[in-house]
């Protein structure tokens, strides 16, 4: 298999530079050119036919995202991979371009001279990341794996839904999000792979496409129908019920999967308050993460959905769900909202009731 053909786009020289110089001897990665801003990079995109591009996502003014939108348009299927900061400004690009058609993000060093080990860093990540999430050169991929559902779960009420969802999950949200009326009779919890900061803003984006209200989640919020919560970047999120009712916990313990926020934590939580009368969502995303969770969903007799491959930027998450024989349903992204809402108003009458 030929290396896949990077072409980097980031108005740092230092960056261009360090790490054009740092991946030359990484045997899976050509670097094929660099670029300093979008109007260079869209000129050389048709002469170097680059695998996937890596875009400063804090290019001066709207450059990254209508850099990003011009890719979409001419090249429909590239990957792109954002180089982030968590400064604010990079943080709402970032969130912005994820949610316009960007595959995922990797943290770059902020310094101005960045270090050898912060360049290092990068690379791990950059190169982590094109090797789990980008198809190979000639186009191929794996063959879908298709599992027959195994799940036996009873066809209850649905009291919550928690999704958990990563890599290509802030458009994924987009699209499924409004889906849901203002007066959703449930509430919705969500575990998106995100830093801090990030998740506030993806929050306060899916505001303004919904009709219900999202938001970042925080200790000891009462849990209530027609909202969605969000795990705030850097927590575990996860519920308790108290005697005036189901609240919000969270907390720093340490990462599971190597992550935090992690759907583990919230699945685990939701089936033991909610038990057959819980909804897990996996969406896409890389790695493994809510797969223990499904299995305590599951076995509490709760319902699993797992987003299909072909509708999925990254069948990690949801793969292993389904491989495991998990998930009630497989269904494409499109479907996916719909399905949410038949299965929730299916058995529902007056009033949510989480006992």
């Amino acid at each position: 298999m030929r290396p896949r053909r990077l072409l980097i786009v980031d108005a740092s020289t230092v960056i261009r530079q360090r790490l054009t110089a740092a991946l030359a001897v990484a045997p899976a990665i050509d670097v094929v050119g660099s670029a300093a801003s979008g109007r260079s990079a869209l000129m050389k995109l048709p002469l170097l036919r680059p695998d996937v591009v890596a875009l400063d996502a804090d290019l001066p003014g709207s450059d990254s995202l209508d850099t990003l939108a011009a890719i979409r348009l001419a090249f429909p299927r590239l990957p792109v991979v954002l180089l982030s900061t968590s400064a604010p400004h990079a943080a709402a690009s970032t969130v912005d371009a994820l949610s316009q058609g960007a595959n995922d993000y990797v943290m770059k060093p902020e310094a101005a001279v960045p270090s050898a080990d912060a360049i290092g860093q990068l690379c791990g990540d950059l190169l982590s990341w094109i090797d789990e999430c980008c198809p190979d050169p000639d186009g191929s991929r794996p063959a879908t794996v298709t599992h027959p559902n195994a799940s036996v779960a009873v066809d209850a009420r649905i009291d919550v839904v928690a999704i958990g969802i990563s890599t290509g999950g802030p458009g994924a949200l987009m699209e499924l999000i409004p889906a849901f009326d203002a007066d959703f009779p449930v509430p919705i919890l969500i575990v998106q792979h995100m830093p801090p900061m990030f998740t506030k803003i993806l929050g306060e984006r899916l505001t303004s496409r919904a009709r219900i209200t999202v938001a970042e989640g925080a200790a000891s919020r009462p849990v209530e129908a027609g909202h969605a919560w969000i795990a705030p970047g850097g927590y575990h999120m996860g519920v308790v019920r108290r005697s005036r009712g189901v609240e919000l916990t969270t907390n720093q313990a340490p990462p599971e999967n190597s992550c935090r926020p992690s759907v583990d934590v919230l699945f685990r939580s939701v089936a033991e308050v909610y038990g057959r009368h819980a909804l897990a969502i996996v969406m896409t995303g890389m790695g493994q993460d809510g797969l223990r969770g499904c299995q305590r969903v599951h076995a509490a007799g709760g319902h699993v959905f797992a987003q299909d491959e072909p509708s999925s930027v990254v069948w990690g998450m949801p793969g292993v769900v389904a491989r495991a024989g998990l998930a009630d349903q497989i269904l494409p992204l499109k479907a996916l909202g719909a399905a949410i809402v038949e299965r929730v108003y299916r058995h529902r009458h007056g009033a949510c009731v989480t006992a």
